[in-house]
């Protein structure tokens, strides 16, 4: 019973919070004249009592409205981003030693780098993932692959994979198309 009461509570203190009234005349309603505006006018009247209490992250949210744009404007630019993974893995890994500690931590700042310079070419609407790999380079193999869903009309990728005296290093660029 209590727990009712607490609810019925709730309930009209978010009535007497927020209220809204509106006027209209039509069959069921009486004509009458105020202020002297015509029978039959409308008026709305809307209202919050206790200002403070509104949410404001509310009022911080941006709403925008649907766009229905189900492709991409333009094409991504796979030659310039191939151009990028390629400055970017020369320039920090031309002259490096294979060293598991050192290479791990290169791997996160190329990867981070390759992301600044591909999102600053401002390419509306896609979704970024920058993966790299650092191995060292001696007379063995390695295989790696990736899967991903997605629509081949307008996701894509870009790869490149470099090479030096002991390490070699692979970057994909995945663009993902968001809706």
């Amino acid at each position: 019973m209590m727990t009712s009461d607490t609810a019925r509570d709730a309930a009209a203190g978010s009535l007497k919070r927020r209220a809204s009234t509106s006027s209209l005349s039509s069959r069921g309603c009486r004509r009458h004249e105020l202020h002297g505006r015509p029978k039959g006018s409308m008026s709305t009247v809307s209202y919050v009592d206790e200002p403070g209490q509104q949410d404001d992250v509310s009022r911080l949210t941006v709403q925008l409205e649907n766009t229905y744009q189900l492709g991409p404007t333009k094409p991504f630019p796979v030659v310039v981003v191939n151009h990028i993974l390629k400055d970017v893995l020369s320039n920090y890994l031309r002259e490096e030693r294979y060293d598991p500690e050192v290479c791990r931590q290169m791997a996160k700042t190329v990867s981070e780098v390759i992301k600044g310079r591909v999102k600053d070419l401002l390419i509306p609407r896609y979704k970024l993932m920058v993966v790299v790999h650092i191995g060292q380079l001696t007379s063995q193999s390695i295989l790696i692959g990736s899967r991903c869903l997605w629509d081949p009309k307008s996701d894509t990728f870009s790869s490149y994979v470099f090479r030096n005296s002991s390490l070699f290093a692979l970057a994909n660029v995945y663009a993902v198309y968001f809706e």
